[in-house]
């Protein structure tokens, strides 16, 4: 009885495969916080520079500088850096959602 068991054919894993229609959803909520991280760098650009504007009383023009900050600009960066990254993913996600199922109709090999 044992022989016939080890002579039969081993049972293939079950795979979950990678189209599964609820990544869509994962990809919908990527868009979403990519959205809103675009919109913090935008603000925190805004914050990261200040002109500062100094008058005289003796008849010369103003002086005016600007004054960058560097962290506000890092943090701007970083927040358009992980919204691309996310963008990338949910493209991804997305492509993973409505891939051909298996099994299904598509191109044969000859």
């Amino acid at each position: 009885m044992t022989a016939e068991a080890d002579l039969a054919a081993p049972e293939q894993p079950v795979r979950g495969g990678l189209n599964q229609p609820r990544r869509a959803i994962a990809g919908a909520a990527e868009i979403v916080v990519t959205g809103a991280l675009v919109w913090l760098a935008f603000w925190l650009w805004s914050k990261s520079g200040v002109t500062v504007t100094q008058s005289f009383d003796d008849g010369r023009p103003p002086y005016v500088s600007h004054r960058l900050y560097g962290h506000w600009m890092a943090l701007s960066i970083l927040s358009a850096t992980v919204a691309g990254i996310l963008l990338v993913d949910a493209i991804r996600q997305f492509i993973l959602a409505v891939q051909a199922r298996p099994g299904g109709k598509g191109r044969r090999r000859k």
